[in-house]
């Protein structure tokens, strides 16, 4: 018989919460949510769900209803976020034996648009309270020797020892790999297709990843951090963001490593502008990627809208074409649909997959040599109001061991894609992550 979930939610003042959310990464198994100065931190786990195969996200959101119906809720914030809530990440294929899960952590702090709160949940029968929650909160915080005041290593450069090689793939077999993929475009089987790689750093003074989420945070401001069970990074992309029936996306198709504009004349936007946006390669990997979206969206959707012109998304990276696709969900027979209803219709893209994507899919297994696990899959958090923020999961790594961490990057291929060109993009995919760890490369 499964226990009832309990939970209570206060309002936390500003004092509580100066730090921001970053002062609460203190703890290596912490789960994270984060952007700019809004988001979610978690401790602790009550229970999970863990499921694989074609039918993990239904799985899932079964699962999480039936947690959430009879839930005995005391909120007394009331925004998106608060109440029963769950963080999770899937695996990118349906044939991956990684295990895809929600775990329903003990202790949520949340900021969104300047208003903190505390949440305490349980499965046992005990009386929650401002106090007890606060209390645990402490608790949960209370670790030694947090190096919140010590600088990234490696931000000197000195004392740093660490390997670097490449995982499933060497970059010449990888560059080979992009070479059949341009081929089986050409014949006319698929328009797109996103090749990934893997590369692994081992630490010997091991991994940190408080610290690595805390320098994630602080770098790439304008990207959804994440740290799920070991999962850890920054995606500049959005898969989708429901809050009561609106839901939004942020698509993301076309890259260009900053470190090119380096020397040259005029501003470096004006660079991008003229190589990224002028370029007819990226424009048709970007307009797939935007028609893959909104085509899947559409069936549940009363309207939508997406921008008519890509926009140049800055980060400290790379750039990217961006838009952001807005819609109304429909009611269907008398239910609006969930975020794990949506992330199965949506998933994968074709900015991380390809398209068609079934052939895309298929070529992914054969060309990549891995497994990507939970790389490009969904990863964010839900509540029991059907709100929630999944995004891909890209410039991450898993944390393998206390000292062993696999890093992912990913291209789109298209007809046009040059070898050579899309290895050194995908250095520059691997550069946020060899920089949180302290890597200099």
């Amino acid at each position: 018989m499964t226990s009832t979930l309990r939970t209570l939610t206060v309002p936390l003042d500003e004092d509580a919460t100066a730090g921001g959310l970053p002062s609460f990464l203190v703890r290596d198994d912490a789960l994270c949510w984060t952007r700019r100065e809004d988001g979610l931190v978690a401790f602790g786990e009550l229970t999970r769900f863990t499921g694989s195969g074609p039918e993990r996200f239904l799985e899932a959101d079964i699962w999480w209803r039936h947690m959430v119906i009879e839930a005995d809720v005391e909120d007394h914030v009331g925004v998106p976020g608060t109440g029963p809530l769950a963080f999770g990440t899937f695996a990118f294929s349906k044939t991956s034996p990684f295990e895809s899960r929600l775990i329903l952590p003990e202790i949520v702090v949340g900021i969104r648009d300047g208003r903190s709160w505390l949440t305490q949940l349980t499965l046992d029968d005990v009386e929650l309270t401002e106090a007890g929650a606060r209390a645990a909160l402490a608790g949960w915080l209370d670790v030694p020797d947090t190096g919140l005041e010590a600088p990234a290593r490696g931000s000197t450069g000195v004392g740093l020892s660490f390997t670097l090689k490449s995982g499933s793939l060497s970059e010449e077999d990888w560059k080979q790999a992009v070479a059949d993929g341009v081929a089986e475009i050409r014949t006319g089987k698929l328009e797109k297709l996103v090749l990934a790689r893997d590369v692994v750093a081992t630490l010997p003074d091991g991994v940190r990843p408080a610290e690595v989420l805390r320098n994630l945070t602080r770098n790439y401001r304008e990207c959804w951090t994440y740290g799920v069970d070991g999962l850890v990074g920054a995606t500049p992309e959005m898969l989708i963001q429901v809050e009561g029936r609106t839901a939004q996306a942020r698509v993301l198709a076309g890259t260009l490593d900053r470190r090119d504009a380096e020397g040259v004349a005029g501003s470096p936007m004006d660079y991008a502008e003229r190589v990224l946006a002028g370029s007819e390669k990226q424009r048709h990997e970007h307009e797939i990627a935007i028609q893959s979206l909104t085509t899947q969206l559409a069936p549940f959707s009363e309207a939508m809208n997406a921008h008519s012109e890509p926009f140049i998304l800055e980060l400290p990276n790379v750039w990217h074409l961006a838009s952001d696709v807005k819609a109304e969900l429909a009611d269907i027979e008398g239910h609006v649909p969930t975020c794990l209803a949506l992330i199965n219709a949506l998933h994968p893209t074709a900015a991380v997959c390809g398209t068609p994507t079934t052939v895309a899919g298929e070529l992914i297994r054969r060309l990549e040599h891995m497994d990507r696990g939970p790389y490009a899959g969904p990863v964010g958090w839900l509540d029991a109001a059907g709100n929630g923020e999944w995004g891909i999961a890209l410039r991450g790594a898993v944390i393998e061991s206390p000292t062993s961490v696999r890093m992912f990057a990913g291209c789109g291929i298209v007809e046009g894609s040059v070898p050579e060109t899309e290895l050194a993009e995908t250095w520059a995919k691997f550069r946020p992550m060899l920089e949180s760890l302290g890597i200099q490369r």
